[in-house]
């Protein structure tokens, strides 16, 4: 089942490098939560592929549910890009969305309003530069994280 961060309004800010062909990596906040660091394997589409992004969700809200859904969610997120792009689809408005497969096969998607996000400006490029190459280092050398099988039951 895909968590769609009830429908964004759980996704406070982040950012996303798509700028080395086959790695997306960056750092997302959510409610509940807070800060999750991704180092993701494929790449962006579209006008964003090769480009960092950034966003901010006008209709974040921090509330008590979402704890309760959010807390079994890895942290940090490695995994495989499924679509991230700012026009998923030909019969919606472009708007920010945002697709993976964790490494244990957890589905998550988020889609944000229109203007949410943006291709980060050469000075935002570098005010992150350090960020981003640490938490490529830090997820780097992580052990594959082992994934779920047909047999894995949550039941204890």
């Amino acid at each position: 089942m895909a968590q769609k961060f009830s429908n964004g309004r759980w996704v406070q800010d982040g950012f996303l490098d798509n700028r080395t062909p086959g790695r997306v990596a960056g750092r997302i906040t959510f409610a509940a939560i807070g800060p999750v660091e991704f180092l993701l394997r494929g790449d962006f589409t579209g006008e964003i592929n090769g480009r960092l992004i950034t966003f901010r969700n006008p209709a974040f809200m921090d509330d008590d549910v979402a704890g309760h859904v959010l807390g079994d969610m890895e942290n940090p997120q490695t995994g495989d890009v499924s679509l991230m792009s700012f026009d998923p689809h030909p019969h919606l408005p472009p708007h920010p969305y945002l697709e993976w497969f964790s490494d244990r096969q957890n589905h998550y998607r988020i889609e944000l309003a229109a203007g949410a996000a943006s291709i980060a400006s050469a000075d935002e490029e570098r005010a992150l530069e350090a960020e981003i190459r640490a938490i490529v280092e830090r997820l780097s050398v992580l052990p594959a994280a082992p994934t779920k099988s047909r047999t894995d039951s949550d039941w204890v």
